[in-house]
């Protein structure tokens, strides 16, 4: 039985010794790539590339006091939102209600107020229908700003 023992002594030392082989390798790549002159360069540019946070961007989007146009918008698309919800035609319902979502400044909040007032069903149209909305949103906006570009 000694030679059991003495094999799982070796193997649990061999496992805790490459262990600190790995934890120090990677504290050797870690000061190397910090010491890397163009390390903090990289870093700079690569968040300033990167787009904001989505619960950053919600707070930024727009003002409703600054823009009245799209506070108007807001309120009409869930005013027939709510129309075409009365009148049982939940698909018309739910497109007018996602627009509203798309030009809503918080639109966290306003989910959780369709969450608590809209049925269910309806509730899941909704948030299925959310990234469909989202694309057809981020086409039209690459479009216009290749329309824009573009010098004809």
């Amino acid at each position: 039985m000694p030679s059991v023992r003495s094999l799982l002594g070796l193997l649990a030392a061999a496992a805790v010794c490459g262990a600190f082989a790995f934890l120090g390798y990677c504290v050797y790549l870690d000061r190397k790539r910090r010491g890397d002159p163009a390390f903090k360069r990289r870093l700079r540019d690569k968040r300033r590339a990167e787009p904001q946070k989505p619960e950053e961007r919600g707070t930024q989007l727009w003002d409703p006091a600054k823009n009245k146009k799209l506070q108007e918008l807001f309120l009409q698309e869930v005013r027939m939102g709510e129309l075409w919800l009365s009148r049982g035609e939940h698909r018309m319902g739910v497109r007018h209600l996602s627009n509203a979502l798309l030009v809503c400044g918080q639109p966290q909040e306003l989910l959780k107020v369709f969450k608590h007032t809209l049925p269910p069903k309806v509730f899941e149209m909704l948030l299925h229908k959310i990234p469909l909305i989202c694309q057809q949103f981020e086409a039209d906006v690459n479009e216009q700003e290749c329309l824009e570009d573009d010098p004809d």
